[in-house]
């Protein structure tokens, strides 16, 4: 199985619902006609067959529907066949099963008697959502089936907040399937005592099951499948409620560690009302949505205000004589729910008790955290409350030289020291990957070698990176942790929030290796894996390199998990535009972080934080629990066809390719060798494995489609995308622009992004077609795209005047005492970065120390910080930029630099 058939299986499901429909019309119509055709009759079989081990797992159509369907195929009424089928494909294209009665009929004429058309249907009720619950029984048949929904039936009230329907699976591998491919499912209640395997033969859904569910049939006993199961489905999907109905000691089972994640333990023959309650509660739990809830009955109250916000209630807009149309754009919720009070039922953001607190806590669960907080001025404050709370003047952070420039201005404010290590450079893209494991071990090594490793306060990372490197999350806390074990992490997952609601993306995420992290250190076989590793190795011995390139272990007994990440929820969920959240899962946060968390929270955060932001913030934790499975998956399966296409299409790929694992990833960081995810060859199998042994894997929602070899530089192709065609994207470099699959994403979006790939394509033949001069043109233009591209300058050092000891071999630096000299005019100048005076002072001296951060977009990152010496490589890349964008660099003044007589007038305490 590829990766594309695993994340397109809905896809698929549709796609094969449709191309049943359209062969039951067809020879529909051939036997209405009085013709024989006996290859379309064995098409349509054929079809109709492979729909059996799908409709398995879905509660509609469902078995039962779908036999009917066989039915009237095999009785040969090929009219009414057709019919159904045709019913059914509407049903599932537009979702009418969750609303009315008329998909769940094969006939016009809905039933009363025996129907299978649940009551609620009949009111008509549709702003009750509607959810699948899987039942793993193995002693039902299709009409023991509908007798318990008929008895799941008779226990729904009017008031009931939810609708549902009862899928049946009888197997160990079926539910596991069933979690995977459905999802509808919210619920699943597992029935003591079935059998392992599947009825089907599916090996690629066996694949799939064994990647994720770790249980052998051999070794495990049949009383313990249902407790093995719960795990199991809790490692594909957190978020769902399980439930055991069992008729052994259910006080004993209850209690059991194997128990954890059985939401609740049922003696199943007396049971069933609580049951249905509970399946309720569970998803009630879920949709809760405090904020919102509570911001939404206070926007319906007649509300006096005599306060600071004249919007609020709108009346100042909907009186206007001017600005009326603000009011018809917006509509008139949004002013009715625009309020700067935190009393009637709302709370404070800066101190949250209420609705605010629970909504954190529930974010917390969603997210795999111990405690999660709303930002509502973006995840650059979100790094910077982060930075602050864990960071004292002096402290050293490692840190990606190319990360946000949040981060920067966050030691800045928290007088951290950074020490910039280096990613992997991608010259021929203009842009950077993620810094090698190797790299950070290395910069540990050298601080602990010079006595400074009590002074490394954190690692921090971008992950995933805006071009789509993920780091192994797990691997490099792991062995940051063998050098220093209370080492803490930040994980910038600015672009990352959605990574969580997918099973494959969730060990890469900082809340979802933590857990990992922990059952592993407090396992017997990690002892005994660390006791072997503390043999062989000995006392760690900063000198010896060859640790460089062993994987190390930390000491169960010392070790601390300490992980931070923050995320820029609007950018890959349904929040507001600034809306982003932090995520703490830290075992000193309470001892350590809790108070100056709360201080550096105070610090960066608005009095005046915007309720519409954090109550979508609260809305995009509902929707990820409830249906963020289903979106992530579409996400990657769009992405993943969109690759496919482009690179695989003869017009297109002569001029556009999105580039590869194997383009992003160098062979080194990548030891199973998978190299493309659209290669027929590279198994689902394959993928996992990648993506949990390889140091880093390519997000395949991230495409960086290479447009230098159409003749376009990044931002001029960004730009006819968006004039021309409205394609709207965001970064670009030299020869490439990034397109960022997400969950707003459809099918007709992503065929349309293909279509103007391919108009591009054919006008460049015609352009090029027989005209000499043009064709010259043309290949020169993407010779200087491709081939004459600057290389990439590394980060170089900080002038002594900012370094403690300048002696030693480390790199870290006070870029807050470099910042603040450029707040003294007399102390600074201005040069010409293609001057001469550059030139000899680059050669002879005195050294040129930048007093800015100078940060050119694209590619986005700084080259040159506060307090760093400029090099000739950085002024070479400068000076080959051809963006119209260079922020902290005025091209008419020049680049702005530390005086050297001030730098020598710089006194810092040395080291001893």
């Amino acid at each position: 199985m590829s990766v594309l058939d695993f994340f397109n299986v809905a896809t698929n499901r549709m796609d094969g619902w449709n191309a049943l429909n359209n062969a039951a019309v067809k020879l529909s119509h051939a036997k209405a006609s009085g013709r024989e055709d006996t290859d379309l009759e064995e098409q349509v079989k054929a079809l109709l067959e492979r729909r059996e081990v799908f409709e398995s797992f879905w509660a509609y159509p469902g078995l039962a529907l779908y036999k009917e369907v066989v039915d009237l195929f095999k009785e040969g009424d090929y009219t009414g066949f057709a019919q159904a089928v045709d019913r059914i494909t509407r049903g599932l294209m537009s979702g009418a099963y969750r609303r009315g009665p008329a998909a769940w009929n094969l006939t016009e004429e809905i039933q009363d008697e025996g129907s299978r058309v649940p009551d609620y249907y009949e009111r008509r009720d549709v702003s009750r959502p509607y959810f699948e619950v899987l039942i793993v029984d193995d002693n039902v048949n299709l009409q023991q089936q509908q007798r318990v929904r008929d008895e799941l039936k008779a226990l729904r009230r009017p008031e009931d907040p939810f609708i549902y329907e009862a899928v049946f699976v009888p197997s160990f591998e079926d539910a596991v399937a069933g979690v995977l491919m459905n999802h509808n499912a919210q619920s699943v209640v597992i029935y003591d005592y079935f059998p392992f395997e599947s009825r089907y033969d599916m090996q690629d859904l066996r694949e799939r099951i064994e990647r994720f569910v770790e249980h052998d049939p051999d070794t495990l006993a049949p009383e313990s499948y249902g407790t093995a199961l719960a795990d199991g489905i809790h490692k594909i999907r957190p978020e769902l409620d399980i439930f055991l109905m069992t008729d052994r000691r259910v006080e004993e089972i209850a209690g059991q560690a194997t128990a954890a994640h059985i939401r609740r333990v049922f003696y199943d023959v007396e049971e069933l009302n609580e049951l249905h309650l509970s399946i309720l509660d569970g998803v009630s739990d879920r949709y809760k949505t405090p904020h919102f809830s509570n911001l939404e009955k206070f926007s319906r109250r007649p509300i006096g205000t005599f306060h600071a916000l004249p919007i609020a209630r709108g009346k100042s807009i909907f009186k206007s004589h001017w600005i009326k149309d603000m009011g018809h754009f917006y509509g008139t919720n949004l002013f009715l729910a625009e309020t700067s009070t935190t009393a009637g039922g709302l709370d404070s953001l800066l101190e949250p008790k209420g609705n605010i607190k629970e909504a954190h806590a529930l974010t917390a669960r969603a997210f795999g955290s111990e405690h999660s907080f709303f930002v509502t001025n973006g995840t650059s404050t979100a790094n910077k409350i982060v930075v602050q709370a864990l960071c004292k003047p002096g402290d050293i952070v490692i840190v990606d030289r190319n990360c946000h420039k949040s981060h920067h201005y966050g030691f800045v404010v928290a007088g951290a020291q950074p020490y910039y290590v280096e990613a992997y450079p991608m010259i021929e893209y203009s842009m950077y990957g993620g810094v090698p494991l190797r790299t950070i071990k290395k910069a540990l090594f050298q601080l602990q070698a010079e006595g400074k490793l009590d002074k490394v306060k954190m690692v921090l990372l971008t992950n995933c990176t805006f071009d789509g490197h993920i780091y192994n999350v797990k691997r490099f806390m792991e062995e940051c942790l063998a050098i220093k074990p209370d080492l803490v992490f930040l994980w910038d997952e600015a672009w990352y929030a959605f990574a969580r609601f997918s099973p494959l993306y969730r060990g890469r995420t900082a809340m979802g290796a933590v857990p990992w992290l922990h059952e592993r250190y407090s396992s017997p076989e990690y002892r005994d894996e660390y006791e072997a590793f503390k043999k062989k190795v000995g006392k760690i011995d900063p000198k010896n390199e060859k640790l460089l390139d062993m994987h190390l272990l930390p000491d169960p007994d010392k070790v601390r998990i300490r992980a931070y990440s923050t995320h820029s929820t609007h950018k890959s969920l349904s929040a507001l535009r600034q809306g982003s959240m932090i995520h703490v899962h830290d075992e000193d946060y309470e001892a350590l972080v809790h108070e100056p968390f709360e201080e550096a929270f105070m610090t960066h955060t608005s009095t005046s934080p915007n309720a519409q932001i954090i109550a979508s913030l609260d809305l995009s934790r509902r929707q990820v629990e409830l249906e963020g499975y289903e979106l992530v998956r579409e996400q990657i399966a769009l992405a993943l066809t969109l690759r496919n296409e482009v690179n695989n299409n003869p017009l297109i790929s002569k001029y556009f390719r999105i580039l590869t694992p194997a383009e992003m990833v160098p062979d080194e960081y990548r030891g199973t060798g998978v190299k493309d995810y659209g290669d027929l060859s590279t198994s689902w199998s394959d993928v996992v494995d990648a993506w949990e042994e390889d140091e880093f894997v390519l997000d395949p929602t991230r495409l960086t489609l290479v447009c230098g070899t159409a003749g376009y530089d990044g931002t001029s192709f960004k730009t006819e995308l968006m004039d021309k065609y409205d394609i709207q994207l965001n970064k670009t470099s030299r020869n490439s622009v990034l397109f960022q699959s997400n969950i707003n994403n459809t099918r007709s979006a992503t065929s349309y992004v293909i279509s103007t790939l391919a108009q591009i394509a054919a006008d460049l033949d015609k352009q090029l077609e027989g005209d000499t001069g043009a064709a010259k043109g043309f290949q020169a233009r993407v010779k200087s795209l491709m081939e004459d591209v600057p290389d990439l300058p590394n980060f170089s050092r900080f002038h002594d005047a900012f370094r403690d000891d300048p002696k030693g071999k480390t790199l870290e630096g006070h870029m807050r005492d470099g910042y603040f000299e450029a707040y003294v005019p007399e102390d600074c100048d201005h040069l010409a970065i293609n001057s001469k005076e550059m030139d000899d002072r680059l050669e002879k001296g005195p050294e040129v120390v930048s007093a800015n951060f100078v940060i050119p977009y694209p590619p986005g990152f700084p080259i040159m910080v506060p307090g760093q010496v400029v090099t000739r490589e950085i002024i070479d890349f400068m000076l080959k930029l051809d963006v119209k964008e260079i922020h902290g660099y005025n091209k008419d003044a020049g680049l702005k630099i530390i005086k050297p007589e001030v730098l020598k007038n710089i006194k810092r305490p040395q080291a001893a």
